[in-house]
């Protein structure tokens, strides 16, 4: 069962409306302890007080603030909490914008916001009048001792919220949006178009898959069978010299393609696996 991350009010005007909010996405991958190359023992990462030469407990701990080389404030959990601004326990809504005109370059982490059973009819107005508006709400909200902008929009029936970066944090890189000096003909954008049109087909996240994951354990399976690991063939590609004759190229192999039986979308080459004598997998 998903654990709830903060607990407390959201308000837009005299309206509060208790609230949870669970993460929404959690990202899954295959990892890997380090072991010591010679007895093959897992490696660990104790807490060890240089100045004591001991291992310390988690409840020896307490936060420095580094203001000097080496020195140190110390603060204790409920001297922190004193810092606390109200969005701690409190989202109040500031202001509602049009999704469409928030930069995704904002966006950071996704979660579900629900209900407590006494907010259950202030909540579901709130989410169908943002439904049927077309906006969504900007508050700022604190969790793991930092206040976030968010925004909270409608999805199924029920509410989504983003963290967001501040502006502050969003890095410029000279070079993006830059095209003087780019000349494109009107051939070439009516081929992209084209080649864009053939390839446009409706979102269906489920259809899409993480290959190094899926060849990770691939391998992992291979090894415990004692089978032979053979490297995937990456593609040989070289700049385009002539964009028309690539574009003209592109769309016949799509129109060919499309002549064949249909079958199954091709996810990106397996690992290859080759058999030789099964063995013990190592420790």
């Amino acid at each position: 069962m998903a654990s709830t991350v903060w607990k407390g009010h959201l308000t837009f005007g005299l309206i509060s409306i208790p609230v949870r909010l669970y993460t929404a996405a959690r990202g899954e991958r295959v990892s890997f302890n380090q072991l010591h190359k010679e007895c093959h023992s897992r490696l660990k990462q104790p807490l060890f007080c240089p100045t004591c030469q001991r291992q310390v407990e988690r409840s020896e701990i307490v936060k420095g603030y580094e203001y000097e080389k080496d020195q140190y404030l110390l603060f204790t959990e409920e001297e922190l909490e004193k810092t606390e601004p109200p969005s701690a326990k409190v989202m109040e809504i500031l202001e509602f914008v049009k999704m469409d005109e928030v930069d995704r370059l904002h966006y950071d982490a996704s979660y579900l916001l629900t209900p407590e059973d006494a907010g259950q009819r202030a909540y579901h107005l709130l989410t169908r009048a943002m439904e049927e508006s077309g906006y969504a709400a900007i508050a700022k909200l604190t969790m793991h001792q930092r206040e976030h902008i968010v925004i909270i929009g409608p999805r199924k029936n029920g509410l989504t919220l983003y963290t967001m970066y501040y502006t502050s944090e969003i890095r410029e890189v000279a070079e993006y949006g830059q095209s003087e000096g780019v000349q494109l003909k009107d051939q070439e954008k009516k081929l992209a178009l084209q080649l864009i049109e053939s390839l446009a087909a409706p979102f269906e996240p489920q259809k899409y898959k993480d290959n190094f994951q899926e060849n990770l354990k691939a391998m992992i399976k291979a090894k415990l069978e004692g089978q032979q690991i053979v490297a995937v063939n990456q593609p040989q590609l070289a700049p385009v010299i002539d964009l028309m004759e690539a574009l003209k190229k592109s769309l016949s192999g799509k129109e060919e393609l499309a002549k064949k039986p249909p079958s199954r979308a091709a996810a990106s080459p397996p690992v290859v696996m080759e058999k030789r004598g099964k063995k013990a997998a190592s420790r």
